[in-house]
């Protein structure tokens, strides 16, 4: 029997594709929608507010479509309060559990619309008083109040705006042919913004860095203020000692471009100096590391995660093989007012990073790989903007641009 409901959604909807996407899916579902009202905004910073009718072949569709488009921004014009259920038990929800999207989220809890606090995908959300917040399915207890079904769930999708932070200049089209550049200078103009607001900026790394004589250029960010948050592997710090005491990464000589004779075991040799001197601190402290990134972070006092992994080689004292425990201390670092994320060249991190980001922080990624910034926006993260170029390169021209004396890009 065909069941319908009234829907509303209100934003810069034709501007984010959002009501294409919204039309989209109640297709694809075969059901039909009748537009009662449509408001669009009369200037570009006006937002626009549709109001219209979805009718399904049956309630168990209307429910699903109901489900997705929540994630659209668009929710019932009835108010309800969010439906809860308690978990089973340890790491078990009911069913119909409601799984989160990055976006801005507010839950109706005694009649009162409630922000969702630590905002993340793939989680669920559990109330607790008047409070609600994302939690992963792992850390769920028993009996806890669950989130469930659709109704009582508002969600905001970020959209970008025009100028927003200086994003304008790139749309999330990924492709080689953007000059470096331009595209550095105003990264380098939202990097600015985001300190003097108070911000902080988040890197996440990976070994390239290193391989394409990113080292000084990056060293050279952290002595100029702009690196708050390192997030990387084993690797990273690695092959960052491995070219402070030897010179090469990977047994490679990164001046002459060639191998080194019984250049394979440097990295070995390098994580046998930092074993000795009992990690990367005191390696600093005590005058064996006297440069590179990792040097940098522990002579400017700037937090790092490193995050092992199966194929790590060591690993380092300081790098944290237990899964959950990395995850949860990149979370928690991440939380700590950070409005801007540099990802370069680490698929992995930047997508595990990418989960944990609400859609308002934004993130520009790094990769001589076109296929890595698609992959991460196709995960959800679509704050992200590509750059695709050689991270070294993309190092060298943020460092310079960065500089006191360097003038600021033309408009």
């Amino acid at each position: 029997m065909p069941a319908s409901d009234t829907i509303e959604a209100e934003g810069h909807l034709i501007d984010s594709g959002l009501l294409s996407a919204i039309f989209d899916k109640i297709i694809e579902f075969k059901a039909s929608y009748e537009i009662l009202d449509f408001d669009i905004g009369r200037t570009n910073d006006d937002a626009s507010r549709i109001e219209m009718r979805i009718t399904a072949a049956d309630t168990a569709t209307l429910d699903e479509i109901l489900q997705q488009l929540t994630g659209f921004g668009a929710h019932p014009m009835r108010e309800r309060d969010a439906l809860m259920r308690p978990a089973e038990k340890d790491r078990c929800v009911p069913d119909d559990f409601y799984s989160t999207t990055n976006h801005r989220t507010h839950v109706r809890l005694g009649g009162r619309w409630i922000e969702v606090e630590n905002q993340r995908m793939d989680a669920v959300i559990v109330a607790s008083g008047n409070r609600a917040a994302c939690r992963k399915l792992r850390d769920v207890r028993a009996g806890e109040p669950v989130i469930c079904g659709h109704d009582g769930i508002r969600v905001t999708p970020e959209f970008r705006e025009r100028d927003r932070l200086g994003f304008a200049f790139m749309s999330n089209d990924v492709s080689s042919e953007r000059r470096v550049e331009g595209s550095v200078s105003r990264i380098a103009a939202m990097m600015r913004h985001v300190k003097e607001s108070g911000g902080r900026i988040a890197v996440v790394a990976g070994p390239v860095v290193v391989h394409t004589g990113g080292v000084e250029h990056f060293a050279e960010l952290i002595r100029l203020g702009y690196v708050d948050l390192v997030l990387a592997g084993n690797a990273l710090a690695v092959h960052d000692v491995e070219f402070a005491l030897s010179g090469t990464s990977l047994g490679i000589d990164l001046a002459a471009g060639a191998p080194v004779e019984q250049g394979h075991r440097n990295h070995m040799a390098a994580i046998n100096t930092i074993n000795r001197a009992g990690g990367i601190k005191p390696a600093v402290e005590s005058g064996v590391l006297k440069a590179g990134v990792m040097y940098e972070l522990v002579k400017h006092g700037v937090e790092y995660v490193l995050a092992g992994s199966i194929r790590d080689d060591g690993p380092l004292p300081d790098t944290v093989m237990d899964l959950v425990e990395a995850q949860e201390l990149y979370a928690a670092a991440l939380s700590k007012n950070v409005q801007l994320v540099l990802m370069l060249s680490s698929m992995l991190h930047s997508i595990g990073v990418g989960n944990m980001l609400p859609s308002w922080v934004r993130v520009v990624c790094v990769d001589i790989n076109p296929a890595v910034v698609t992959k991460l926006s196709d995960r959800g993260s679509q704050q992200t903007v590509g750059v695709v170029t050689d991270v070294g390169l993309f190092l060298h021209r943020l460092a310079e641009r960065l500089r006191p004396e360097s003038p600021e890009p033309r408009a």
